[in-house]
């Protein structure tokens, strides 16, 4: 069964950085672009950032460019979103998944919350 394990949210004021992780098993994803999506209350679950298998190639939405940086670890099924200068826009629970996203992969997320 696969399983992505999303972790590191939490609440953080304004400019503050946090560090989310997530952890994949049932089976390697070393060989697909991962990304980072988001979901704000009453919008729409949006893509944020993603990676391609070798690292080589990354994609940011505008509104995380110079904030947000996604890294990946193969070895490990693991893959990471770093983001600093957060913004209360920014608040959001946080999924990853595959991009383009499946349906069967989408796990609990994690919340984040920045205050003003």
């Amino acid at each position: 069964q696969v399983q992505l394990v999303e972790s590191g949210g939490g609440l953080v004021q304004a400019g503050g950085s946090l560090r989310l992780s997530c952890a994949a098993s049932g089976r390697t994803f070393s060989l697909d672009t991962m990304g980072w999506f988001r979901q704000a209350p009453g919008k729409e679950r949006d893509i944020v950032a993603s990676i391609s298998w070798t690292g080589t190639f990354t994609y940011y939405t505008d509104s995380v460019k110079g904030r947000f940086t996604i890294s990946r670890d193969n070895a490990k099924n693991t893959v990471h979103l770093q983001m600093n200068s957060l913004k209360p826009d920014d608040t959001a629970v946080y999924y990853c998944n595959t991009n383009p996203p499946k349906s069967d992969y989408w796990g609990q997320g994690t919340q984040v919350t920045v205050s003003s």
